[in-house]
């Protein structure tokens, strides 16, 4: 899948949102918001899960090859959004872009969902939160 990733970087271009504005954060793009929430952990270490499935919910909604009608937490990204592969290939870039994350090839393939992908970016949120602490 890695050599697939590198093949579409060299000639497509992803048409997806790099921002996803939410109301209360009036302009600041979902890293800030997410690098935000990791500096600023309560006291028990936690982020904004809601918040953060929310951003993915309206990426995934804004993705030019999805019905935003059909699109929620638990929507399957092949059998219910009916996305191929390589559909799903740019959806994956278009996540790690916008999280400034890097997904490997065997943890995406396991991504079926939003609920999935937010579940994985809280994850790694958490984690560098605490190594931060």
């Amino acid at each position: 899948m890695q050599s697939l990733r590198s093949s579409i970087l060299k000639y497509v271009r992803v048409k997806v949102p790099i921002q996803v504005l939410l109301s209360q954060a009036e302009g600041r793009s979902a890293l800030n918001i997410l690098n935000f929430q990791i500096r600023t952990c309560s006291n028990s270490g936690s982020i904004d899960q809601d918040q953060i499935k929310e951003q993915v919910l309206n990426l995934v909604k804004k993705f030019d090859k999805i019905d935003a009608t059909k699109v929620t937490e638990s929507a399957d990204f092949q059998k219910d959004l009916s996305l191929d592969s390589l559909d799903r290939v740019e959806l994956v870039m278009a996540f790690e872009q916008e999280f400034s994350i890097e997904i490997p090839d065997e943890e995406a393939d396991q991504l079926k969902c939003c609920a999935d992908v937010a579940q994985y970016i809280i994850s790694g949120a958490e984690k560098k939160a605490q190594e931060g602490s």
